[in-house]
């Protein structure tokens, strides 16, 4: 049985922090995976960001809401999910999902939690659910006897599809598309259903 593993932002969703960084005026918060591959120290830059201009996680879910998923995403994953088992594997965290979730229908979702303070509504922290947790899902489901297509967009994505039987990047940045030439690239999702069906025929799905 084939399971096919994706990120969430870039490949369906926006980016939350670069839309978080537009409404604000704070380009700092623009910075993301595709620049930055240290993700404890994007997190630990981006929560200094978010304290030094007062924001709390009202403000962050106020931007999610007005999200909405890129441009043929929906059709994209309703095309995927009549075909195979597919499974969201992001560092989002369960607190900003939930609207960028139902506007996708719901797809199964791994991700991460974030510490609020209840208070304040501030952002104390964030708990990883699993160093690597991408990675160490699709090897899990490898030594279940799973064949894995992932397909991601950034550093943090690279892991996961060096363990899957075949890794797609879509849409990377240049400096993780120099980096890792070894995985094929799609510019869209006409591109991405192509390479996800020519990888599924090399697999025997």
């Amino acid at each position: 049985m084939l399971v096919v593993c994706l990120d969430l932002e870039g490949v369906l969703m926006p980016e939350v922090w670069i839309e978080v960084a537009e409404r604000t005026g704070i380009p700092e918060l623009r910075i993301t995976t595709r620049d930055e591959p240290d993700y404890g120290k994007l997190m630990r830059y981006r929560l200094d960001i978010l304290d030094a201009n007062g924001l709390t996680i009202d403000d962050i879910t106020d931007v999610i809401e007005g999200m909405q998923p890129l441009d043929g995403a929906v059709e994209f994953l309703d095309w995927l999910r009549s075909n195979w088992q597919v499974i969201v594997l992001s560092d989002t965290f369960s607190q900003f999902a939930g609207p960028m979730m139902e506007k996708l229908d719901r797809p199964t979702l791994f991700c991460h939690s974030l510490v609020i303070d209840e208070e304040s509504r501030r952002i104390a922290d964030w708990t990883i659910r699993l160093e690597d947790q991408k990675c160490r899902a699709v090897e899990a489901l490898r030594a279940m006897n799973f064949n894995v297509i992932a397909i991601g967009d950034s550093y943090n994505d690279t892991s996961m599809l060096a363990a899957a039987n075949t890794g797609i990047l879509l849409n990377p940045p240049q400096n993780v598309t120099d980096e890792f030439p070894q995985h094929p690239v799609a510019t869209d999702y006409t591109e991405l259903r192509a390479a996800i069906e020519q990888a599924a025929s090399a697999i025997g799905e």
